[in-house]
């Protein structure tokens, strides 16, 4: 068990929070598309907040490749935070120097500090820049799920700078149900895979088929395992140099792991495209979404599960109609009433499109830090806090 920002004292202290503002801009940078992530971090600046702190956050924000762009400024989120707050956010000249130093927060405040990426230090975890950053506060909080998989300066670095480093709300709720379903989950247990690739997705289902009960396969991915099995994928995205692998995974699993036993097929990909329903694709076609009878069988199986893990589309969901499989499983995993943690973009557009959200039990923040998490492979970020005493 890692540190929470429920076990530090805060009082009259310099909070340094490393949160995940990589906020979805218009062009020219000026406007936020999205303010979930600025959202999601409220519970743990409102916290520490009422706890007596002054606030320094941090965060990257796209990819200014270690110099500044106004285009990536965090500008933007200063105003959108202090709006959500209802109170002033101090935007800093930049994250490090001296200028920043002299800004720092009475208790109430909050500074804002510029796109950490606009310093190639960031991303090699420099010693020194860490240092610089470290020396601005007093207490650190990771509250970025979705960058834990990464050891940067602010994620890993400067940490050991600094007294106590604990984990935010948000960090602390990811871990505890990607926790929850990884190490001893309430059975029967079902995986759900979805996305275009095995080799994406090669560690987790290594991982997972070592502790779920079930592991439904759905996506491009299907293709590359019903090819390898030696059935007719015709045109279906398929990773040849990935059967041999396929096979031995196939192998290990045995019964646990389960492919589509119908495919809905077109000639190609694009709204509206003249569809029908197969069990075996055709060699002018390719599949490219889940048929009802494989919804069917895998709804079953999801309804008698005490607990769901789900990663990935069914289909080229962002293409109607191939969307329907993937919304078909997210109101099956809803109905299923179970401890369920949905992770990765698409399968979150999916729970939404579903309108299902509220019967999730969590939908993490961090795509690829999730992958990592059920790949089995410690995050670099969780494991530079402080292990909290038993």
């Amino acid at each position: 068990m890692k540190l929470s920002i429920r076990d530090l004292d805060l009082k009259g202290k310099t909070v340094f929070i490393r949160v995940d503002f990589n906020v979805p801009l218009a062009p020219g940078g000026q406007e936020i598309t999205s303010d979930k992530r600025i959202r999601a971090s409220l519970p743990t600046i409102q916290y520490a907040l009422e706890q007596g702190a002054g606030l320094i956050l941090a965060s990257h924000l796209g990819r200014p490749k270690g110099k500044p762009n106004p285009e990536m400024s965090l500008k933007p989120v200063a105003a959108r935070l202090s709006e959500l707050l209802g109170r002033p956010v101090k935007m800093a000249p930049d994250c490090i120097g001296p200028e920043v130093a002299a800004l720092r927060p009475a208790p109430g405040e909050i500074l804002l500090l510029e796109n950490l990426r606009f310093h190639k230090e960031e991303e090699a975890n420099d010693p020194e820049f860490s240092k610089q950053l470290a020396s601005l506060a007093d207490v650190y909080v990771n509250d970025a799920f979705g960058t834990a998989h990464r050891a940067h300066a602010s994620t890993v670095g400067m940490i050991q700078y600094m007294p106590q480093a604990a984990a935010g709300l948000l960090m602390d709720k990811e871990l505890e149900y990607l926790t929850k379903v990884t190490k001893n989950p309430p059975r029967p247990c079902v995986a759900i895979l979805g996305g275009a690739k095995v080799s994406d997705k090669i560690e987790v289902i290594q991982n997972l088929m070592k502790f779920v009960d079930r592991l439904l396969i759905g996506g491009a991915m299907a293709y590359t395992f019903l090819k390898a099995k030696g059935e007719p994928v015709g045109k279906s995205l398929v990773e040849d140099d990935k059967l041999e692998l396929a096979k031995e995974l196939m192998a290990q699993a045995g019964e646990k792991l389960m492919l589509p036993v119908d495919h809905v097929v077109a000639s190609e990909i694009k709204e509206g495209a003249e569809t029908s329903t197969v069990s075996q694709i055709p060699d002018d076609k390719m599949g490219l979404d889940i048929g009802e009878k494989t919804v069917a069988m895998y709804s079953e199986i999801i309804a008698t599960a005490k607990s769901v893990i789900w990663n990935g589309p069914m289909g080229v969901f962002e293409v109607p109609p191939f969307d329907r499989g993937t919304v078909a499983i997210a109101k099956a995993v809803a109905q299923a009433n179970v401890l369920s943690v949905v992770g990765g973009g698409d399968s979150e557009k999916a729970i939404k499109a579903a309108g299902v959200s509220q019967q999730i039990s969590h939908i993490s923040t961090g795509g690829g830090a999730s992958l990592e998490f059920l790949a089995g492979i410690e995050l670099p970020g969780v494991a530079a806090l402080t292990d909290k005493l038993a």
